[in-house]
This record gives structure tokens, C-alpha cells and sequence, in this order.
């Protein structure tokens, strides 16, 4: 069962995706070495709040905060806590609002002052591989293009894809269908249609691609300890071209400047 939206539900969705996407800029300005995870929580959420939407995150299916706030080898789904960012560390932020029927959710994985050259190779190919899927997500093509598209790229640069953790529908819930894999085949899944809102979001890995969960239920990390990148779009498919609801262009102007 898919949920296929309206203009006008599309465009609630665009407005929620441009929450999530000035909330993470707004973050830039506070990751350095020294910050705690739960301080950049507590920003999120206050300006989420402060801006007439909820957190999205916050309580669904009894996640405790705004924020997924994943650092080095934690793939996702990273709790805030009072762990100190240091020097040559990246955080995986993910991050979701909730407002008029609809969610956002987007996530940006930022370097933390100066990081190794192999570091910032991870995250130039995972944030292409990002690029690569949404030149595929358009009207009449399949599922499997996408998926296709972010694997090989990835996977060009000597990187590997996970496998269990995935994207999604998006809308009235923050979880719909369909699965959105990052590796697949072409012409593979559904056909893709005007009007379906996707999350297309890799989580690509430094060395290999297989993960663990922490005790806590929630955190994934990478099963050699090594780093791991993710990015995440809203799209909404359409003819032609994807309709990206995100935007990282807040993001870049403040790490460019």
C-alpha cells in the first residue's frame, strides 16, 4: 500500500523538510570539539519548538530525544548523551519535525574540526551516492534504479553499503512504504510514480559493511569499528526530475564561509 500525495500535501512536506534542513544549519554553528551530543539536542528541540513544529522523533516508538546523533563508527539511531566532540570525529545528525498532519526528516554527516583525509573521502562518496539515487527517482523508473545508483558510486570509491538498515516512504507517518535499499539492480521493485515521497538515505561504511546494536536497543554501529557516513533526502518523485524537498544548501554556506 502506497501513499501517493497531492500537490498540496506535498508542498506541507516541503515546508517540514525545510524546517529539518535550517535546523541541521543551524547545528553547524555549535559542532566543535567541546559540544555534548545532548547540548546540540537541546538546540534542536528548542528550535524546532521555537519555529511551531514538534520534534519528530522525540517519543516515537519510545525514542527519548529530537535528535539521532551518530559519531565515528555508529551508523544510526545514536543517542545524545554528554559524550564531548573532539577533534577529527564525525557526527551523523538525523533529524525529523512533525507539523500539520506530516513529517520531515533529513540527516547530514558533519566533520568535527580537522579530519583525516580517508574520513572526508567517506563522506564526499556518501554524500554523491545521495546525488546519484535522486537522478533516478523519477516518474516511470524503478525502485531498483535508485538503490542501483547509490551502491555502484559508493562502492566505486572502495566503500561498502549497508545492507539491514534502509530508507522509506514518507508522510503522515515518518515510516511508510516503500523500503528504500541502498544496493539493488536496475529495472528491480516498483515502478515509480508522481506523487510518491521518499527518503533516500545511504549509510556507507568505511571498511566492512556488516553492523551490530548496542544493549540499548537503538544504536547501530559498524561491526570493525571503523567510520561511517549517512545523508538523507526527502523526494518527491515527478516527472523528469526529483522534486527534493530537502535542502543541504544552508548547511554548505555556513561550512563554506
Amino acid at each position: 500500500m502506497f501513499n501517493y500525495k497531492t500537490d498540496r500535501e506535498i508542498e506541507i512536506l516541503r515546508e517540514n523538510n525545510l524546517l529539518v534542513s535550517k535546523t541541521l544549519a543551524e547545528l553547524v554553528k555549535y559542532i566543535k570539539p567541546g559540544v555534548t551530543t545532548r547540548k546540540l539536542d537541546i538546540i534542536a528541540e528548542e528550535y524546532i519548538r521555537d519555529h511551531g513544529s514538534e520534534p519528530g522523533f522525540k517519543g516515537y516508538n519510545g525514542f527519548p530525544n529530537t535528535l539521532c546523533t551518530s559519531v565515528n563508527s555508529q551508523v544510526v539511531h545514536g543517542i545524545p548523551s554528554g559524550y564531548e566532540l573532539i577533534e577529527g570525529d564525525i557526527i551523523s545528525i538525523d533529524c525529523g519535525v512533525f507539523n500539520n498532519g506530516f513529517y520531515g526528516d533529513s540527516a547530514f554527516t558533519f566533520p568535527v574540526g580537522e579530519v583525516d583525509e580517508k574520513v572526508i573521502k567517506l563522506l564526499k562518496y556518501t554524500r554523491e551516492s545521495l546525488e546519484k539515487g535522486v537522478e533516478k527517482a523519477i516518474h516511470g523508473n524503478r525502485l531498483g534504479d535508485i538503490s542501483f545508483a547509490v551502491q555502484k558510486h559508493a562502492e566505486s570509491g572502495g566503500f561498502s553499503v549497508v545492507r539491514e538498515m534502509v530508507g522509506h516512504g514518507l508522510g503522515r507517518n515518518l515510516h511508510e512504504q516503500p523500503e528504500v535499499p541502498n544496493y539493488g539492480n536496475r529495472n528491480q521493485g516498483i515502478k515509480l510514480k508522481k506523487g510518491l515521497v521518499i527518503c533516500i538515505e545511504p549509510m556507507i561504511n568505511m571498511g566492512m559493511k556488516n553492523i551490530t546494536q548496542d544493549p540499548n536497543g537503538w544504536t547501530i554501529r559498524t561491526m570493525d569499528n571503523k567510520p561511517s557516513a549517512h545523508f538523507e533526502y526527502a523526494v518527491a518523485i515527478d516527472h523528469g526530475k526529483a522534486d527534493v524537498l530537502t535542502t543541504f544548501r544552508f548547511i554548505d554556506e555556513i561550512l563554506n564561509n
